[in-house]
C-alpha cells in the first residue's frame, strides 16, 4: 500500500486526464475530473473548514463507527458465502482487523490475514484476529489468496488504481474480491463533504462504472454490484452532528448528542426506503479474477 499523496497533482489519479475543474461538495472544494468525473481532494483546493470541539469530533466518530459493527461487518461478509468457503482471505486495510473477526463467524475454516501500514494489524495478529499482519502489498502476497477484501479503504489510496492492481495480484486466478467504497451518486454525498473528504488528506469518490471498467480492464469478471444490503443507516445522524457542532455556539453544544441520538433513530428507521433510492451511500462489488488473469 501506497503513502499518501501530499502533492498537489495537475491530472486525474483515476484516467490520468489533465482536465480538472474545481466545485463544491459541501463545504469543501474538491477537483473533479471531466473527462471520468473522478473527484479527489487536491491540496491547495480544500477549503479550510472551521474545526469542530473535541465532544463533537468523538460525537462524530460514534456515528461513523455504525460501519465497523460486527453485525454491520458479518452483513458484509455474508456476500461471499454463495461462494464455495475459501482457504485463505487477506483484508486489505485492515486496521485492528475487526472485519475478519465477525467474517470468522461465517467462514470458520478459512485462514485470515491482514495488511495495514500502521502497528495496528500486529497488534490485531497478536489479538488473534489474524493468522498474519503485513504492512503492504508486497510481491510476496502474490496469488496466494482465494478473497481479498478492499473495504472503505481504496477511496483513502493515494493512488486508488495501484492499490486495486496491487490487491488483484495477492488473488489466485479464479479468487474472488469484495470492494465497498461510498457512492458518489448519493444524493447525501453533498451535506456530508466534510467526512468524505477530511482536510489535509487525499480522498477519492470513484463512481462505480469507473471501477467496473477497471476491474474488467485489470482481468475480472463483475459477479455483483449492489447498492442496497451495503447502504449504512449515518447520514441524518453524520449531518446533523457536523450541521450543530459548526453552528452552535459552545453553550448550546449539550443539545448536540440528544438531536443526533433522533436523527441515528430516524437513520435507521428510513434505512429500508432510503437503501431503495438515491440516498444509498455505498455500492459493494463482487468480481472474480479470470483463469489465467
Amino acid at each position: 500500500m501506497s503513502d499518501l499523496q501530499e502533492l498537489r497533482r495537475d491530472d486525474c489519479p483515476w484516467c490520468g486526464s489533465g482536465h480538472l475543474r474545481t466545485r463544491a461538495v459541501g463545504p469543501v472544494a474538491v477537483d473533479e475530473c471531466q473527462d471520468c468525473a473522478h473527484a479527489f481532494g487536491n491540496p491547495g483546493t480544500e477549503t479550510p473548514v472551521r474545526r469542530r470541539s473535541d465532544a463533537g469530533e468523538e460525537l462524530l466518530d460514534r456515528v461513523l463507527a455504525t460501519r465497523t459493527t460486527r453485525r454491520r461487518l458479518r452483513a458484509t461478509a455474508r456476500a461471499m458465502t454463495s461462494i464455495p468457503e475459501p482457504e485463505s482471505w487477506l483484508d486489505v486495510g485492515t486496521g485492528h482487523a475487526r472485519f475478519p473477526e465477525a467474517a470468522k463467524d461465517l467462514f470458520t475454516y478459512t485462514s485470515f490475514d491482514g495488511v495495514d501500514p500502521t502497528s495496528r494489524v500486529d497488534r490485531a495478529r497478536l489479538a488473534g484476529r489474524v493468522e498474519e499482519a503485513h504492512r503492504a502489498l508486497t510481491p510476496a502476497l502474490d496469488a496466494r489468496y482465494d478473497v481479498v477484501s478492499v473495504l472503505h479503504h481504496l477511496e483513502r489510496a493515494a493512488d486508488p488504481r495501484a492499490e486495486l492492481a496491487a490487491a488483484l495480484r495477492a488473488l489466485r486466478p479464479g479468487g474472488h474480491l469484495l470492494l465497498e467504497l461510498p457512492d458518489p451518486a448519493c444524493a447525501f454525498a453533498p451535506l456530508l463533504g466534510k467526512y468524505w473528504f477530511p482536510l489535509a488528506r487525499p480522498h477519492h469518490l470513484i463512481p462505480l462504472d469507473n471501477l467496473r471498467a477497471e476491474l474488467e480492464t485489470q482481468g475480472c469478471d463483475i459477479i455483483t454490484t449492489d447498492r442496497r444490503t451495503a447502504h449504512i443507516p449515518y447520514d441524518l445522524a453524520a449531518a446533523t452532528t457536523l450541521l450543530l457542532t459548526r453552528s452552535l455556539p459552545p453553550r448550546l453544544h449539550p443539545l448536540t448528542p440528544p438531536l443526533t441520538a433522533l436523527a441515528t433513530a430516524l437513520d435507521h428507521t428510513l434505512a429500508p426506503l432510503l437503501r431503495r433510492t438515491r440516498f444509498s451511500n455505498t455500492y459493494r462489488i463482487v468480481a472474480r479474477k479470470r483463469m489465467g488473469g
